[in-house]
């Protein structure tokens, strides 16, 4: 058994460096709150400069398959920052769940291989056509689609992140071979797309959200964007109805690279809730340091120090579960299961606990909607049931490591 590397890396400090310049200059919070209840899903020049311009979108992916050849210790890296900027970027779903979940099949063939490319260039958006809350382990989620021999695909899936705007959907269907992954091109993707592509980043833009309900994406594809508690994560219900799709894996495969999917979705959503969590406690400290009361800083008062004292302590708990899972992804560790269940299970509520806290502590301004406190609780709250509640990783965290429940 190897020994957990928590620590950062110099490359992966210059990296948080650059990503964190780029979020601070294009993504402040006014700039989030400016654009929570816009028509977009998010901003494509944005995310050209994040995922094209830096590389980030191809981080997961082989050099040999038009990627970074980077680890999950990297990618968890940009999540820190996305969740410290609460960043509404579609870098979970696309760079991590679509692209964890097409590198889970066969990349020796040519469409696997030429949508790789076109998600780690940048290009294309990908989404994972399951709800958002879904949790890995045990086995993949039943499929809601059904594929025709010739897979035309027909159904609907809810509460699906990222699917506003992707170019890309990765479709779990029940087919006449059995359980299989499909792929569904919203938009053509050009040669330009394909590995080893040189020319610069792609200059589509991302359509925006329509006032209508419901908007036909492609031929039988209709997504239906929702109303989400958290803004900066749009969600969406996606309606097939004999949609033209590929599919990608057969039974086995298909389930093993949805779990895959999941799995690293769950154990890098930790690293979000971390950046999200370190957000709300360097900005509750900067405040209780400016607001005077009785002719002296409220941070000054004892009670309000031992608050702030115990969400540091777990902060620093929170960074070292979520750097674990990190690093066992990147090491293919068989401790993954493990990892990502304790790294889950701890952070969702320390993002959640420090997101309050900085409401709370914030006063009356907190409340308000013109300050963006209110934009990482409802992050934090979102993350604390996406790709599983602590309360579920808990429970097959006790199963991993043999631990009964109490007799009732």
């Amino acid at each position: 058994m190897s020994t957990p590397d928590l620590l950062y890396s110099e490359a992966e400090d210059d990296l948080r460096a650059a990503v964190r310049s780029l979020l601070a200059d294009r993504c402040p919070p006014s700039a989030v709150l400016a654009e929570a209840e816009g028509r977009r899903p998010y901003d494509p020049s944005l995310w050209r400069s994040l995922a094209a311009g830096m590389g980030t979108a191809g981080l997961l992916v082989p050099d040999k398959l038009g990627g970074q050849g980077a680890t999950a210790r990297e990618a968890a890296v940009v999540l820190e920052e996305l969740g410290r900027a609460v960043a509404p970027l579609p870098y979970l779903s696309s760079a991590v769940l679509a692209t964890t979940a097409l590198l889970g099949c066969d990349t020796d063939e040519q469409h696997v291989a030429r949508l790789l490319g076109a998600l780690a260039s940048g290009r294309a958006v990908g989404a994972l056509a399951l709800p958002l809350s879904t949790p890995p382990g045990g086995g993949a989620p039943p499929a809601t689609v059904t594929a025709r021999g010739d897979g035309a695909l027909t159904g609907r899936v809810t509460a699906v992140a990222g699917a506003v705007g992707a170019e890309v959907l990765l479709v779990p269907a029940e087919g006449p071979d059995g359980y299989g992954l499909y792929a569904v091109e919203t938009t053509a993707l050009g040669a330009a797309d394909a590995p080893g592509a040189t020319d610069g980043p792609g200059t589509a833009e991302t359509p925006a959200t329509p006032a209508t309900p419901a908007v036909p994406a492609a031929p039988g594809v209709t997504v239906e964007p929702l109303t989400p508690l958290d803004l900066t994560r749009p969600l969406a219900a996606l309606h097939l109805t004999d949609a033209p799709a590929r599919r990608l894996a057969g039974p086995d495969r298909a389930r093993a690279a949805v779990g895959r999917a999941l799995t690293a979705g769950a154990g890098l959503l930790a690293s979000e809730q971390l950046g999200l969590a370190e957000w709300c406690l360097t900005e509750t400290v900067r405040h209780t340091k400016e607001r005077h009361q009785f002719g002296r800083p409220i941070g000054s008062f004892q009670v309000l120090k031992h608050r702030m004292a115990g969400l540091w302590l777990e902060l620093v708990s929170a960074r070292a579960t979520a750097r674990h899972a990190a690093d066992a992804l990147a090491a293919d560790s068989p401790e993954v299961p493990v990892a990502v269940a304790v790294a889950q299970a701890y952070c969702a509520r320390v993002a959640v606990h420090a997101a309050q806290e900085c409401v709370q502590l914030h006063g009356g301004i907190g409340m308000t909607w013109e300050h963006p406190a209110h934009l990482y609780l409802k992050r934090a709250k979102s993350d604390e049931i996406a790709l599983g509640t602590p309360g579920r990783h808990r429970e097959a965290l006790a199963g991993l490591v043999d631990l009964p429940a109490p007799a009732g």
